[in-house]
């Protein structure tokens, strides 16, 4: 891939167009959309890592699984995700002792080392080669002001009793001396190459997966048996028993509110080959500015994946200075080589920032979700797969009542609620009294934004063979206006985190249906 230049003119070692290592070093098998009807025991709605993991969990049972993804299975967060695969979660244990007791935050630990514990388990058992590998994972502070955040996150396990260590010094050199948590036994992985051979075990056991299937809100339940029935964008329907919501925003929302209880954050990923050797180990700091670091391999050959500059979708500055920003960090500490992957990641944070599994209203036992992983979904989504499979196969979950989607905890959820949903608003608002000044004309080869249309607000992108594409930025959820995404050419809605490609089409929801496309006007005579 050719290096692109950064707005500011300097030369820039970035590849021109966004994609996942993990997409580009993965074959995965494509499947035809739902026609017709089909019927099942479990209809799973998504395909990553929760999706996947849940199928492959319930086909080995004997269960009846058919599984729906909008768009291509793993090409949503689990296709672009670091991958680490721990229960060191950030700076979070100090802030569960805040609305929870020290045995429920210690249950939540113990919930997500249970995933780890089976993903390894999983892979020795199956012989999955996948580059499972096991590392230390450290949390540091790089600055005075956040070595306070991590002194309370180290006070935090000792009263829940977590198996941590504090360490002075960090085997990288370059990365502070302030002091930093040091976790043992986690772990690293290729996540295609495991959920990758994961479906194949499950298509042995009877699986049917439909890609580019839609489900829409409409769910009908039978008044005696309580079978559910699902519809899908293009007519299709599943008649099945559980359905589960294993995407981002549930296909439905059962009254749940979902789309004001959760937003959207966007983070960034390099994969780097670096002129410093990487001693090993899972780094990531606290505090406003994070820094992610991890080994991976490449053809062979060692790249450490550099990620971060976290932000909440459709906000902030330009998107591609993010990626620059983690470009000029990895050079600082490592040297960079050269950049052959970069991609960005979209995931959901809860009010809590723990995530929503189970039931979606206590009136819906037979329809179960698992959201907000709040960019820790190798093991919140496997937790989430384990969850599905006990209330399936059992009706109960040992972790149901601490991750229960209907849960609300005055203490944060309240302060949470209110200032996301005044982020909306303000957002609203400055999109809809945004007045566009320059016209598609003025768009270069490969530049995208705003513009005005026959007097209108209008989103524009001039594709490297000089094609136009126009699309009305009016993002088809709630009406926000869509913002222009340079990084990864797209529009982004700064409301609830729906994205769309540049021709209009949906990349995320939780919009379901793409932004119209528009035309220029025709010139008279």
């Amino acid at each position: 891939m050719e290096p692109s230049s950064s707005p500011s003119g300097k030369p820039s070692r970035l590849p021109k167009l966004p994609e996942s290592l993990w997409r580009a070093t993965s074959e995965l098998p494509s499947f035809e959309p739902l026609r017709g009807t089909v019927r099942a025991d479990v209809v799973i709605v998504g395909g990553g890592i929760a999706g996947i993991t849940s199928a492959y969990l319930l086909t080995q049972q004997g269960f009846k699984v058919v599984l729906l993804e909008a768009g291509l299975l793993l090409d949503g967060t689990t296709g672009h995700t670091t991958a680490k695969i721990t229960a060191q979660h950030g700076a979070i244990y100090d802030k569960l002792l805040n609305h929870l007791d020290k045995e429920q935050a210690k249950q939540y630990f113990d919930a997500n080392d249970e995933a780890l514990k089976w993903i390894v388990q999983t892979v020795a058992e199956l012989g999955i080669e996948c580059g499972l590998k096991t590392e230390d994972a450290y949390l540091y502070a790089d600055n005075e002001a956040d070595l306070e955040t991590l002194r309370k996150e180290w006070k935090a396990y000792g009263q829940i009793g977590l198996p941590g260590e504090w360490v002075d010094k960090l085997p990288l050199e370059g990365l502070s001396e302030l002091g930093a948590i040091k976790l043992p036994g986690q772990a690293r992985f290729h996540p295609l190459q495991y959920l990758q051979a994961l479906l194949q075990e499950a298509l042995k056991q009877g699986l049917v997966v439909h890609e580019y299937t839609t489900v829409t809100e409409k769910v009908e339940e039978g008044k005696k048996d309580g079978r559910l029935k699902l519809h899908t964008a293009a007519g299709g329907t599943v008649d099945c028993s559980w359905a589960l919501s294993a995407s981002h925003f549930p296909f439905t929302d059962g009254g749940g509110l979902f789309f004001s209880r959760l937003h959207a954050m966007r983070s960034y990923v390099l994969a780097v080959e670096t002129d410093k050797p990487f001693p090993g180990g899972m780094y990531l700091s606290v505090g406003q500015t994070v820094r992610s670091l991890r080994a991976a391999e490449l053809d062979g050959r060692p790249v450490v994946l550099v990620g971060g500059d976290s932000h909440k979708t459709g906000q902030g500055p330009p998107m591609i200075e993010h990626y620059e920003a983690l470009e000029q960090y990895a050079d600082s500490l490592l040297g960079v080589r050269s950049i052959p992957y970069r991609w960005s990641a979209q995931d959901l944070t809860t009010l809590d920032e723990m995530p929503y599994i189970g039931p979606i209203r206590d009136k819906h036992p037979n329809m179960l979700i698992a959201t907000g992983f709040n960019k820790w979904g190798m093991t919140t989504g496997t937790l989430a797969a384990l969850t599905f499979s006990e209330l399936v196969s059992t009706g109960q979950s040992m972790h149901l009542e601490l991750f229960k989607p209907s849960r609300f905890h005055a203490d944060p959820s309240i302060l949470n609620f209110v200032r996301e949903n005044l982020n909306v608003a303000g957002e609203f608002i400055s999109g809809k009294l945004d007045s566009p000044t320059d016209s598609p004309e003025t768009l270069a080869a490969g530049q995208g934004g705003v513009v005005k249309v026959a007097g209108k607000r209008a989103g524009g992108y001039r594709a490297p063979d000089g094609t136009l594409h126009l699309v009305d930025t009016t993002c088809t959820h709630m009406g926000c206006e869509c913002k222009w995404n340079a990084g990864d050419l797209s529009w982004d809605c700064p409301c609830h985190g729906s994205r769309f490609g540049y021709t209009g089409e949906v990349l995320e929801g939780p919009a379901t249906e793409p932004l119209k496309r528009l035309e220029l006007p025709r010139a008279d005579g």
